[in-house]
């Protein structure tokens, strides 16, 4: 059977293009097998791994000074060609831009580079579309109409030839269905598919924005089906099987609005000292089996996505707010990590299991810190029957937080924008989201749990799928420590040492409390890395830690549901502890963490080869998934804003300047955390001149 790499080979030994009559015969193609050998050689031609001449040859993109990547355009005219390997960007004219659209996947050539090392060149092939459908603006005309799309990196007007209007009416948001893409002399043609509604409505303001960025709204039928069949109580031979933690004051801390809750926590403060917490995590696959239709539907969504108004989740409701969800006083199945923690803060011991719960109660941010911060007499008396509990969560997270600063992690405190929207959905107000001691709780509880899971499985040496944060680049850092230098400030690297989240951490404490500190915030944050997933343990820059993951949230992350399953399998093929667990009925063989588990156990129930062949592809979809969320959740927050400031034009508001470019100088609005673009047109005073290395725009005079 001939696959790919072995095709790649043949023409990296030749050392130059072959044709495909070469090809076959370097690989003895057989002739049963000349279709398949045809098939994948048109895949890596598609893909770009390989590129045809004009004469018909076959070689490496690479050979040939052609780089294989995606086109992102921006809305004045000319667009970057971004690698697939990581490769600097490539900037491409607007006058090579004429057949093709944001999103292609394309070949390119570099036809110039600057003496700054930037890239100029040429695109010379369209190797896949990267748009089918676009959202945007209807315009009739009377024989035609034509849709401006709502994405403003999608350069052309889409046509919509006689016939192909539907029912859509002037200045309607419609679904466009491109059927010709653009020509040297032809923008693309499409129809109608779709009628969403006047702009102003804030469903269609929602729904336009889930349409643009391919969020799956719908759940398809199997999938719902599937949901309404689910029991929405506890299988009680199920509860058999389990460690009963029902006993315990089992407690969910969430915000006022949540409706699923996917962790619950316990604790008890030892007579030595420590303190042994319960961290429980809605058991989702247990309920969502892998391959399902719930399961494929999941994956496809990989998230649940939060706009101010609504949710789209990643399961149905059957699921996400019923049976999974841990609710108040009744039952629930759980996976717990169970863990003790000594006065510094260093684990003592820990154990995964699965378990059942009962919650005590469901109790919001606000009312913990009514009663640990305001010691609030009537809640207090109130929730006399936890009071206590709560204590030791507060005694318990300052310890966490300690130890955890004091190994470096950066801990950013940016104001998080709250929405409040009236009852037809239009935003009557913009206030600052309250973080308080509450949210530090859960915030390390959570941490702690997903960090354990994480050792756990990396000790016993098993695919697993991560949550990594990469070191910033070397120049990112060099950039960053010049701007804070501007202000007084240095970055205290230490000798031998590169860079070290522990930097990041000194300088946020220098800032606190500073005018500059929000704008050094920003860059600092701009200046790193996005988290992602990956199979591959490379530790997690922001948090100072060596190996971490996602396991506390299955209800709304894909990737959490992975790694229970994961879990699920190392627990039944023996690679678990229960160290020092409280409970009498957990599962058998119990086994203290880390050495002779390996040696000790069979791994017949983990599926080793499955988890390393699969695990790669699912980190990087669930990676973009995340990002293709973020981004409609970020563009719904500016579009909400961008309303609240329409009826305050001409008003005076405080501000700080959180940004500068060539362009003119970004300024967040102090009252409302608003921000906006003064344009340096607007700057009649002087002749400015941008200094990119001290984010600034000097005046001459």
């Amino acid at each position: 059977m001939i696959i790919k790499e072995q095709i790649v080979d043949v023409i990296k030994e030749a050392g130059r293009p072959v044709s495909l009559g070469e090809l076959k015969g370097g690989l003895k193609v057989k002739d049963r097998d000349k279709r398949k050998f045809k098939e994948l050689v048109g895949e890596l031609l598609t893909e770009g791994t390989l590129v045809k001449t004009k004469g018909q040859l076959i070689g490496l993109p690479k050979k040939m000074d052609l780089i294989t990547g995606k086109v992102s355009c921006h809305r004045d005219g000319y667009a970057f060609v971004i690698p697939e390997e990581g490769e600097g960007d490539v900037y491409i004219p607007p006058r090579n831009l004429k057949e093709v659209m944001h999103g292609d996947k394309v070949l390119v050539r570099v036809d110039h580079i600057k003496n700054d090392g930037k890239k100029e060149g040429k695109i010379v092939r369209i190797l896949e579309r990267g748009l089918v459908s676009v959202v945007g603006r209807f315009e009739a005309e009377r024989n035609h109409g034509y849709v401006i799309p709502t994405e403003q990196k999608i350069l052309q007007d889409i046509i919509i030839p006689k016939g192909q209007t539907g029912k859509a009416k002037d200045g309607q948001i419609v679904v466009v269905e491109i059927i010709n893409y653009p020509t040297a002399h032809r923008n693309p043609e499409g129809k109608i598919t779709e009628v969403l509604g006047f702009p102003d409505d804030p469903d269609v303001e929602a729904m336009t924005i889930v349409k643009k960025y391919g969020i799956p709204y719908q759940f398809p039928e199997d999938a719902l089906g599937e949901a309404r069949k689910v029991p929405q109580s506890v299988d009680s031979d199920e509860i058999r099987r389990r460690a009963d933690l029902r006993g315990m004051n089992t407690v969910t801390i969430d915000g006022e609005k949540a409706k699923d809750f996917d962790d619950a926590v316990a604790v008890k403060k030892e007579k030595n000292g420590d303190i042994r917490l319960w961290v429980s995590i809605a058991d989702v696959s247990y309920y969502v089996k892998e391959g399902s239709p719930l399961d494929r539907e999941a994956y496809l969504r990989s998230t649940s996505t939060y706009f101010p108004d609504r949710a789209i989740p990643m399961l149905p409701e059957e699921l996400s707010n019923g049976i999974c969800s841990l609710n108040p006083k009744v039952d629930r199945l759980t996976m717990t990590a169970e863990m003790a923690f000594d006065k510094g803060g260093r684990m003592a011991d820990c154990s995964f299991y699965p378990s059942v719960i009962h919650s005590t109660e469901r109790l919001t941010y606000t009312i913990v810190k009514q009663v640990l911060v305001d010691k609030d007499r009537e809640l207090i008396n109130r929730y006399r029957h936890i009071h206590k509990d709560l204590q030791v969560m507060e005694e318990l997270c300052l310890r966490l937080r300690e130890k955890r600063m004091k190994r470096g992690a950066v801990d950013f405190d940016l104001p998080e924008p709250q929405i409040i929207l009236d009852v037809e959905g239009r935003t009557e107000g913009i206030v600052i989201a309250e973080r308080n001691l509450a949210h530090q709780i859960i915030e390390e509880f959570m941490l702690a749990a997903n960090e354990a899971v994480a050792s756990h499985i990396t000790g016993l040496k098993l695919p697993f799928i991560y949550r990594i944060h990469e070191e910033p680049d070397e120049d990112e850092v060099m950039e960053f420590s010049e701007f804070v230098h501007n202000f007084g400030y240095t970055l205290k690297f230490k000798k031998g040492k590169g860079v070290s989240p522990m930097i990041y951490q000194g300088l946020l404490e220098d800032v606190e409390g500073k005018p500059e500190e929000k704008l050094i915030n920003t860059v600092m944050l701009r200046s790193m890395k996005q988290a992602r997933y990956s199979e591959e343990n490379i530790g997690h820059f922001g948090l100072a830690a060596e190996c971490y993951t996602h396991f506390t949230s299955p209800i709304r992350r894909y990737p959490d549901l992975i790694v229970h399953r994961i879990l699920k399998e190392a627990v039944a093929s023996g690679q678990w502890s229960v160290a020092g667990s409280q409970q009498s009925n957990l599962p058998q063989s119990p086994l203290k963490l880390r050495g002779e588990a390996k040696e000790r156990y069979p791994h017949s129930a983990f599926r080793t080869y499955f988890w390393e062949s699969h695990l790669p592809a699912m980190a990087d979809h669930c990676s973009k998934r995340e990002r293709v969320s973020m981004e409609a959740e970020r563009e719904i927050v500016d579009l909400k804003k961008c309303q609240f400031m329409q009826g305050r034009v001409g008003e005076e508001f405080d501000g700080i300047i959180s940004g500068v470019t060539s362009f003119g100088f970004f300024v967040e609005l102090l009252e409302f955390f608003v921000e906006g673009l003064v344009h340096v047109s607007n700057l009649k005073d002087d002749y400015y001149h941008f200094v990119e290395k001290e984010h600034l725009l000097r005046g001459e005079s």
